[in-house]
């Protein structure tokens, strides 16, 4: 057990507390900005390095290693302290930051964003469990308030700033910029919080992570590769891999998903944010390559635009959670699933001739769906199990969140390159691979920007008939809710 002390003096104490609270704000807010300012940049990287083909990696591999890292990180800050663990974490993303600044390819960037995800589990992990720890029951919900606000903060700011200094630095500097923000974040923490704490000895589930950690690897490499056969011998093998898994959490003494937490209440509802995160995922992706490879904007414009979706997602989330009271959890998981399906319908009718307005109401409209599922979801969630597991099962719901999004951006991805490939093949054009897209062989071998541009939209468009899909199954999941859950958990 950890004991937190401050120093002697109240006024001295609120103060330490102050000081804590802004360097776990600054830490949470390098790991929310850093998912919105490279959405801004990904266009402008991979036309740099050449590598159309890989986006879907850049995103993957960072959410796959916080996945991963995120509850051993817990673990071992029982054993080593808040503070060390989450200063550890937030030098390896700076580190991690540093090396995707100087990025020469994007097999590069991608294992450097590797390196950052696994900083970001600490920070995602560590810094809630310090709010527990020195701050009362009824401090607490407004703490978590404003962090919460950071993300907000994030979704607003990081588009902009990502597209102000790609337009007037360079792209590499949207990895810099992080390091100031995290060596403020690491002197406020070493300088006020003190940690007095007795070791004790944990039963770290390590084969239980590796064996995890493989199964969603062996997944993923299966999913990117492509072709039946391998996906097919990768989904075995991953089966295989789960099912041992299965058998050693059940043994485990402190599993790293303990079973439990799985209620038929959760299991519904960890369904509908595994595909509402996926759907999440290619948005934040898809969208600004739509608005700067098709439509022909600056990433500054781009990433503005993307703001009201972010506002629209912190408007729904303070109404509609208000409105569970009234109309209950299952109305409000309803009706926020069947306007995300409504607003992934809009996308699917975005051409090239499209206006950017039209592009800025349908990610309002999709803002007010994630808003309103998410924030329920979450509610739900925490209610459907007992006191004793609650944060189990809110861990596991972050974990589902986060794999939706890994799976469904290599997911995308895979459709996004076979359809850009697809397009030429039907016109006879062969050689050109999204890899290659924007090279200046291909733009030498007679194929016009126009083609390309049409290239990349049919891609774009089978993506946004895939979230289609997606939200229709996010629906159905959410009458099932309803049709199977009539009372209400949260009453």
């Amino acid at each position: 057990m950890i004991i937190i002390t401050l120093k002697e003096g109240t006024q001295r104490m609120e103060s330490k507390k102050t000081s804590i609270v802004i360097a776990l704000m600054v830490s949470m807010f390098l790991a929310a900005v850093e998912g919105t300012v490279i959405t801004t940049a990904i266009p402008t990287i991979v036309k740099e390095l050449n590598g159309f083909q890989l986006i879907s990696w850049v995103f993957a591999a960072y959410l796959l290693t916080s996945a991963i890292s995120t509850p051993i990180y817990g673990k071992l800050s029982d054993l080593y302290g808040r503070k060390n663990i989450l200063s550890i974490g937030i030098i390896i993303f700076l580190i991690g930051s540093c090396l995707c600044g100087i990025s020469q390819s994007m097999y590069q960037l991608i294992a450097f964003r590797a390196v950052q995800g696994l900083g970001a589990g600490a920070i995602f992990t560590v810094t809630y469990t310090i709010i527990g720890d020195i701050f009362t029951l009824e401090e607490r919900p407004k703490i978590q308030g404003w962090l919460s606000t950071v993300w907000g903060i994030a979704s607003l700011t990081g588009p902009f700033l990502g597209g102000f200094l790609i337009e007037n630095l360079s792209w590499n500097w949207i990895f810099f910029i992080n390091v100031p923000f995290g060596i403020i974040s690491i002197v406020l923490l070493q300088k006020n919080l003190i940690e007095t704490f007795e070791r004790k000895k944990h039963s770290i589930d390590y084969v239980g992570s590796l064996l995890f950690s493989l199964a969603i690897i062996t997944f993923l490499l299966g999913i990117l590769s492509g072709g039946r056969n391998n996906i097919l011998i990768a989904l075995m093998v991953t089966i295989v891999i789960l099912i041992l898994f299965y058998f050693v959490e059940k043994s485990a003494e402190e599993p790293i998903i303990p079973f439990e937490i799985f209620t038929k209440a959760s299991t519904i509802v960890n369904g509908i944010t595994f595909l509402a995160a996926g759907i999440l995922i290619g948005v934040e992706v898809y969208l600004p390559i739509y608005m700067q490879n098709i439509l022909g904007f600056g990433a500054t414009v781009s990433g503005v635009s993307m703001a009201p979706m972010s506002m629209a997602w912190l408007l729904s989330s303070f109404i509609l959670s208000k409105a569970i009271p009234k109309y209950g959890e299952r109305i409000v998981i309803g009706i926020s699933t069947l306007i995300l399906l409504i607003s992934c319908g809009f996308l699917s009718t975005l051409s090239i001739e499209s206006p950017l307005i039209s592009v800025i109401a349908y990610g309002f409209i999709m803002g007010l769906g994630f808003g309103g599922a998410f924030t329920t979801l979450t509610i739900v969630i925490q209610e459907s199990v007992g006191h004793s597991k609650r944060g189990a099962a809110t861990a596991a719901n972050s974990l589902l969140r986060t794999l939706g999004q890994t799976i469904g951006v290599s997911i995308f991805g895979s459709i996004l390159n076979t359809n850009i490939v697809k397009y030429f093949n039907d016109l006879g054009i062969k050689g050109i691979q999204p890899d290659n897209l924007y090279s200046q062989s291909t733009l030498s071998s007679g194929v016009s920007l126009h083609q390309i541009k049409l290239s990349v939209n049919s891609g774009l468009h089978e993506v946004f008939m895939a979230f289609i899909i997606i939200a229709l199954a996010s629906l159905a999941l959410s009458f099932i809710f309803n049709a199977n859950l009539k009372n209400s958990i949260l009453e």
